[in-house]
């Protein structure tokens, strides 16, 4: 009778044990190589908020005065970083369309800049975020799935 139950409290423990690293996997602990990197590259920012973004790391912090985010991969590498910006900080071409396409308000917008340099910007409207490159010229919108 003893071994029915060593075995079913061994089972109990392995699948505990498989829980315990799903959970790890879908939002556990930020690896030490993006905190390090997060670090090396925003030594003033003190205060951080991480978030499991599929298989990335978005840091979300204030940076002079702005609301800002960096997305690391799991290895440290600075994928990129977004800072919002004023509507009125778009530049105006930017403006202009989504007014002439009807896309609505501008609830909220941003400069993404890659690795390598490049500039987005993205302006949130009702219906998505529309991409722009660095001149303003429009590139796509997205639509964000729930």
């Amino acid at each position: 009778m003893k071994k029915p139950i060593v075995i079913m409290s061994f089972v109990l423990a392995l699948g505990a044990g498989t829980i315990t690293a799903q959970q790890m996997n879908k939002g556990g602990e930020v690896p030490v190589a993006v905190k390090n990197a997060f670090k090396k590259d925003f030594p003033q920012v003190k205060k951080v908020k991480w978030d499991d973004e599929h298989g990335t790391y978005e840091a979300e912090f204030k940076l002079n005065g702005k609301e800002t985010s960096a997305t690391y991969n799991p290895k440290g590498m600075k994928e990129e970083t977004e800072t919002s910006l004023k509507i009125s900080e778009l530049p105006k071409n930017i403006i202009s369309y989504v007014a002439a396409k009807k896309y609505g308000k501008i609830k909220e917008a941003a400069k993404i800049v890659k690795t390598d340099g490049s500039v987005i910007y993205e302006a949130e409207v009702k219906s998505g975020d529309l991409l722009f490159d660095h001149n303003g010229n429009f590139q796509k919108l997205v639509v964000e799935k729930d």
